[in-house]
């Protein structure tokens, strides 16, 4: 017998020994028709033939597998009447992103000759193509976590950044009431030195009229701390209720056109002084929330009440929750005073119409 021009290696070889060479070699398809090219004429390798196509489809079974797609746009492709198989060919190589792309696909590859066969991959490239979506996601998850915590970072920065502007303008407004009071004091105190250099005057111009001698000073010295020492719990208790009235008077003038709005302020801010002076062991009653609707618009957006409230004893938290007055510093005294002069702003219709 002629030998034929290939070299043909399965010739000598028995069907069990090309199987296993074939599985310890993994033997691909292109080896395998190959061979079946090349031994057409042996009537040896005839009898493997066969042998070598179930071979062939196991090998490329193994190695070859369909790309998976988003069954639901394969549905609608479907739907569309596209083949199975061009309409896998479009979402794998359109990225299995979404219909129009898949669609736009195949209207851009519709002459391609092979866009009726069915794609596939290997098992190793689809391992790795899964690997890389499970890392991508897993990156995406990450940084999604990353933004939002730099989302919740912002978030209590901006409520920080918010209590502090909200504490500052407090302070500035407590600084500006405090020196509005001075001013207060300071044109009160003047307008009495005024007064009473106008009485004197007045008096020494009618003594010299009834032919009387000028009165002597020392006289008028020495009897003053007698009026002072007998008006000495009046100007006690007026030194205690002079800061509450002129806090009032403020929050009336802040709020001239709202009269409605300052009456009930008044009566709120009695409601609190009177419930603290009647209770004063219950925390509850000496405990007040910034944070409540219902303090926020009757006594904490009006300007001059919660400056009321801390001249009567109350005092802001650390955490700036609450106005609160500890038990050991419930002054009765003040609470007294800070009850009849919320009882005058709202009985006296001239409350604080003359003041500066």
């Amino acid at each position: 017998m002629p030998k034929s021009k290939y070299q043909n290696p399965w010739r000598e070889r028995s069907k069990a020994e090309a199987i296993g060479w074939g599985v310890l070699q993994r033997i691909n398809h292109t080896m395998v028709i190959r061979f079946l090219k090349c031994s057409t004429t042996s009537p040896i390798s005839k009898t493997h033939l066969p042998f070598f196509s179930s071979l062939l489809l196991v090998a490329s079974q193994e190695e070859m597998a369909v790309p998976e797609v988003n069954k639901e746009f394969l549905g609608e492709l479907e739907a569309m009447g596209f083949p199975v198989a061009r309409a896998t060919r479009a979402l794998h190589f359109s990225g299995n992103d979404s219909l129009a792309a898949a669609v736009s696909w195949i209207i851009d590859h519709e002459n391609d000759p092979d866009i009726d066969q069915m794609p596939s991959i290997s098992e190793e490239m689809k391992k790795k193509a899964q690997e890389l979506r499970n890392r991508a996601r897993r990156r995406q998850e990450e940084e999604e976590k990353k933004r939002e915590r730099e989302r919740e970072k912002n978030r209590i920065r901006a409520g920080k950044e918010l209590l502090e502007a909200k504490r500052i303008d407090e302070e500035n407004e407590r600084k500006r009431m405090l020196a509005y009071w001075e001013s207060e004091k300071e044109e009160q105190k003047r307008a009495r030195e005024k007064l009473l250099k106008k009485l004197m005057e007045d008096k020494a111009e009618r003594r010299s009229k009834l032919g009387l001698p000028p009165e002597n000073p020392a006289s008028v010295k020495t009897s003053l701390p007698v009026v002072l020492e007998k008006n000495s719990l009046f100007t006690k208790l007026d030194t205690k209720a002079e800061p509450l009235r002129e806090c009032l008077r403020f929050l009336k003038k802040s709020h001239k056109n709202d009269d409605a709005r300052v009456k009930r302020a008044f009566q709120t801010l009695l409601i609190y002084i009177r419930n603290v002076a009647k209770h004063p062991d219950e925390e509850k009653f000496r405990k007040i929330r910034f944070s409540n609707p219902a303090f926020q618009e009757r006594v904490g957006s009006l300007t001059g009440g919660i400056e009321f409230l801390e001249l009567c004893g109350f005092e802001r938290t650390e955490d700036g929750e609450f106005l609160f007055l500890p038990q050991e510093k419930v002054d009765m005294a003040v609470l007294n005073s800070a009850g009849s002069v919320l009882n005058s702003a709202m009985t006296n219709p001239f409350f604080g119409v003359f003041s500066s």
